[in-house]
C-alpha cells in the first residue's frame, strides 16, 4: 500500500482535484492499493465536506502544516508515503515510478517530484521557469519517502515554518545508508498567484528564517539555500542549465526581477528581525 497524506486550511477550490489526481493514478488502475489521509487544519469552508464524498480519510490536526503532516504519516497504513499539498495534482506515473524506485532500490529513503508551477498569466509562466532550475537541489524538498525513515528522523521540526521541507531534507540525508532519487514524470502547483500575493507570502516565510539559521548555521548548504552566488547564478547554470537561459530570455530577464524583488523581502524580513530583537534587549 501507498499512502498519500494532503494537508489543508480553507483548500476547497482545490481539494477535489487534488484527491481525484490521486484516484486516477495508474498505480491504482495497475491494482496497486492507494490510501488517501487528509489533515485538515480547522476549515471553515466544505474542504473536509468534498474530500470525505471522494473517500479520503479525514483528520482535524493543528497548528501548522508540519504538525498535520505529521501526524497523517503517523495515521498511514502504507510503507510508502508521499506528501501533498492541497494545491497540488499528481500526473498519472507518479506513483508508479517511485514504487519502482523503492522496490528496486532498497539504498533510496526519499525521491524528489519534479514540480511545474501551473496558473494564468505571464507571472505564473516567470514562477514556472524559476522552478524548473529547483528539481533535485538543495532548495527543493523531497515529496515520497518509505515511512519508517520518516519516523526514525522524527518526521518535520514543528519549530520551523517555511523552511521545514529543507530541514527535513537534510535530515533525511544526513542518515547513514541512504540516498535519495528523481522521477521523470511531475506534479503540478496550481499557485495561480499574482504579483502580490507572492509578495505577502514570502514576507510570511521569511520572518519565520530564523530558527533554521539557529539549527544549522551558515554551512555550506544554508549558503547555497540563502547566498547570493548559487541562488542567483550557480543553481541556474550548473549542469548545462545555463543554456535555459540564453533560450528563454525574456523569462530569464522577468525571472532575474522576481529574484531581486523576493531578496528585498528577505533583507527587509531581516531587517524587522534584528530591530525587535534590538528593542527586546532595551527592555
Amino acid at each position: 500500500m501507498v499512502s498519500i497524506v494532503i494537508t489543508t486550511k480553507n483548500a476547497e477550490e482545490f481539494i477535489a482535484d487534488c484527491i481525484k489526481s490521486v484516484i486516477n493514478s495508474n498505480y491504482i488502475k495497475d491494482c496497486g492499493e492507494i490510501e488517501i489521509i487528509l489533515v485538515d487544519n480547522y476549515s471553515t469552508d466544505k474542504t473536509v465536506e468534498v474530500a470525505k464524498s471522494l473517500g479520503a480519510k479525514t483528520f482535524l490536526k493543528g497548528p501548522e502544516r508540519s504538525a498535520q503532516r505529521n501526524y497523517g504519516v503517523e495515521q498511514a497504513s502504507g510503507e510508502i508515503v508521499g506528501i501533498l499539498d492541497a494545491d497540488m495534482t499528481l500526473s498519472e506515473n507518479v506513483i508508479n515510478e517511485c514504487v519502482e524506485i523503492f522496490e528496486n532500490n532498497e539504498n533510496i529513503k526519499a525521491i524528489y517530484i519534479p514540480e511545474k508551477i501551473f496558473g494564468e498569466g505571464f507571472f505564473n509562466k516567470v514562477r514556472n521557469f524559476e522552478r524548473s532550475f529547483y528539481n533535485a537541489t538543495v532548495i527543493d524538498g523531497l515529496r515520497f519517502f518509505r515511512k519508517e525513515d520518516f519516523l526514525k528522523i522524527g518526521g518535520f521540526d514543528t519549530s520551523l515554518n517555511g523552511t521545514e521541507d529543507w530541514d527535513f531534507d537534510r535530515r533525511m540525508k544526513a542518515t547513514g545508508g541512504g540516498g535519495t532519487a528523481i522521477i521523470k514524470s511531475p506534479l503540478y502547483h496550481h499557485e495561480n498567484h499574482n504579483l502580490k500575493k507572492y509578495i505577502i507570502k514570502k514576507s510570511y516565510y521569511a520572518s519565520n528564517f530564523d530558527n533554521y539559521f539557529k539549527k544549522w548555521g551558515f554551512d555550506e548548504t544554508t549558503k547555497k539555500q540563502f547566498g547570493f552566488y548559487y541562488r542567483y547564478i550557480g543553481v541556474f547554470i550548473e549542469k548545462g542549465k545555463w543554456k535555459k537561459l540564453f533560450a528563454h530570455p525574456l523569462l530569464t530577464i522577468s525571472m532575474y526581477f522576481l529574484l531581486f524583488l523576493r531578496g528585498c523581502v528577505f533583507i527587509l524580513a531581516k531587517f524587522n528581525i534584528s530591530k525587535k530583537e534590538s528593542v527586546y534587549e532595551k527592555k
